[in-house]
């Protein structure tokens, strides 16, 4: 047996791993409040840090434990700790140490700003196992700040990386492609790749996502404004991934084909779950529409996999636009279009979100796989435009 001051390790063979079946929860996501000391202008979610309202419904310490408590009881293996800010916390170290004891490797989503050497020391000590994953939107303060909103940010951005790397923490970097900063993407990419724990290029958000609980109107027509158009998007991608054509053809052979009228086609629900800060446990991190949402405080996350999650799942569309389009659309791999993003757009789950629909169909034509002007919910013989792309093609009269 062996002691610091931060946590009990315990040997021995009296471990407990489930060997009889698989298991139902392999991670959870849990966003341990929606409140940030930023106020970045792309947010879906953010609310300000000295939100007393939301601060007094998040779920306290205790409920915490005992959702990453069951979790761990049907063999989840990983939890994400997101926000929000999730650092902004008080009882922040309390849960990653008890996550860390129950078993769970933790990946924790923040903008560093607020990591001190008390939590520098702590991650040293007590490994997440996971990479710790640093937003961050621009390389001067001017660029960062005019995208954070907050005098300071970029100051302390900066130092909360610097004691992450003094410290040999494992983390990562990622950004937003904004015009604040997107004349920076090249000195980004340079800084990033002197990160030792950078296996690739960091990704960047451009597409960005609307208010995912439907409120403030007026942040979400600032956030159409800072997405990308579509062309725009296609040169973005293609300039920073030379095979993004050879990758496209191998996931176009697999993922690509209608439909139907499922609504879901991703695994969302499935062995996975995102548990938002007030206790309402959802298929995945974006999709909130009161009718698919589960809540923690009256029920289990097992009683929500078995029994509420797959009665969401098998729900199908209705929608007349939704039927005649995106249920005949062989481009289902290369679209955005879920239920989520219906509801962030549109408030229901089966509405076709039409700046999805415009990035799929540039991609495609990008590949060769569509023609100008062409629609992909009118191609009938989409298995032989399949078979034909052999990748490194683009847009075709």
């Amino acid at each position: 047996m062996k002691t610091d001051s931060y946590a009990l390790k315990v040997t021995g063979p009296n471990v407990n791993i489930w060997k009889s079946r698989r298991p139902l929860l392999t991670h959870l996501d849990v966003e341990l409040t929606e409140r940030c000391n930023n106020n970045c202008i792309h947010c879906y979610i953010n609310r300000s840090a000295d939100d007393v309202n939301a601060k007094e419904k998040e779920l306290n310490t205790e409920e915490i434990k005992r959702i990453l408590r069951e979790a761990a009881t049907l063999g989840c293996l990983s939890v994400r700790f997101s926000g929000g800010e999730p650092l902004l916390r008080e009882d922040f170290c309390e849960l990653y140490l008890f996550a860390r004891k129950l078993g769970l490797k933790v990946v924790l989503f923040t903008n560093a700003t607020l990591i001190t050497p008390h939590l520098a020391e702590l991650f040293n000590k007590i490994p997440p196992l996971k990479r710790i994953e640093v937003s961050l939107y621009g390389m001067m303060k001017g660029s960062y700040e005019a995208v954070a909103k907050t005098p300071g940010s970029f100051g302390a951005a900066f130092r909360g990386i610097n004691l992450l790397s003094e410290n040999n923490i494992p983390f990562i970097v990622k950004s937003a492609y904004l015009p604040f900063n997107k004349d920076e993407m090249d000195v980004f990419d340079e800084w990033a790749a002197t990160i030792k724990w950078m296996e690739e290029r960091p990704s960047y958000a451009m597409f960005f996502d609307l208010r995912c609980r439907r409120d403030l109107k007026a942040k979400n027509d600032v956030i159409k404004k800072l997405r990308v158009l579509a062309r725009e998007g296609i040169n973005i991608i293609t300039r920073r991934n030379g095979n993004y054509a050879m990758e496209m053809d191998q996931f176009c052979s697999k993922f690509t084909r209608p439909p139907g009228n499922k609504l879901f086609a991703c695994g969302a629900g499935i062995r996975s779950g995102c548990v938002d800060a007030y206790g309402k446990l959802q298929l995945c991190m974006l999709l909130r529409h009161p009718d698919t949402v589960y809540d923690l405080k009256k029920g289990t996350i097992e009683d929500a996999l078995t029994t509420f999650f797959p009665k969401v799942r098998a729900r199908t569309a209705s929608n007349p636009k939704y039927l005649t389009r995106c249920a005949k659309c062989f481009l289902k791999g290369l679209c955005n279009q879920c239920p989520a993003k219906s509801w962030m757009e549109h408030g229901t789950l089966d509405r076709p979100v039409e700046y999805h629909c415009e990035l799929a169909h540039a991609q495609a034509k990008y590949l060769g796989i569509l023609r100008n002007g062409e629609k992909a919910w009118e191609i009938r013989n989409w298995q032989e435009r399949l078979s034909s792309f052999s990748g490194g093609l683009h847009e075709t009269e």
